[in-house]
């Protein structure tokens, strides 16, 4: 009986720990068409719908790929052709709105429209790309960066 109660107890630690994990997304692929990928923690992996994407991604699309994220908060971001975003910093409480948004567009094109952050903290969500930075205030708008 021993042994039958320490193996529940290490199947129900394990999926408490999956779940933590889980809960550790920022957002989650919605649509891809062509090639995207995120490069996290050394890795590259393939994105997919239903995959997670985390704060510290780099994602990328391919010359001809676009990808869709909704973010936890309801933020939309679609990444065009040949593009190249750093999620840099995102967290979101979903009881209380209370987070944050930053990301770096290296290249490429980036369309926005703004979920829950800006509408609770309009200095929380801010987009740079090499040469400028925006705080948005919540709105939608498209951001173009060349290499």
């Amino acid at each position: 009986m021993r042994a039958a109660a320490q193996a529940f107890l290490a199947i129900l630690l394990a999926a408490v720990a999956s779940f933590a994990l889980a809960q550790d997304y920022a957002g989650i692929v919605k649509t891809v068409k062509g090639v995207a990928t995120a490069e996290r923690g050394g890795s590259q992996i393939v994105l997919t719908p239903g995959a997670a994407v985390h704060q510290g991604d780099r994602i990328s699309t391919g010359s001809e790929g676009y990808l869709g994220i909704t973010m936890k908060d309801d933020t939309l971001l679609t990444l065009g052709p040949g593009s190249a975003l750093n999620l840099e910093s995102y967290r979101f409480d979903p009881k209380t709105h209370d987070g944050n948004f930053a990301a770096y567009l290296g290249k490429g094109v980036l369309s926005v429209v703004t979920g829950l952050i800006p509408k609770a903290a309009p200095d929380a969500f801010v987009v740079r790309t090499r040469i400028s930075t925006m705080g948005v205030r919540g709105t939608e708008f498209i951001v173009e960066a060349s290499d």
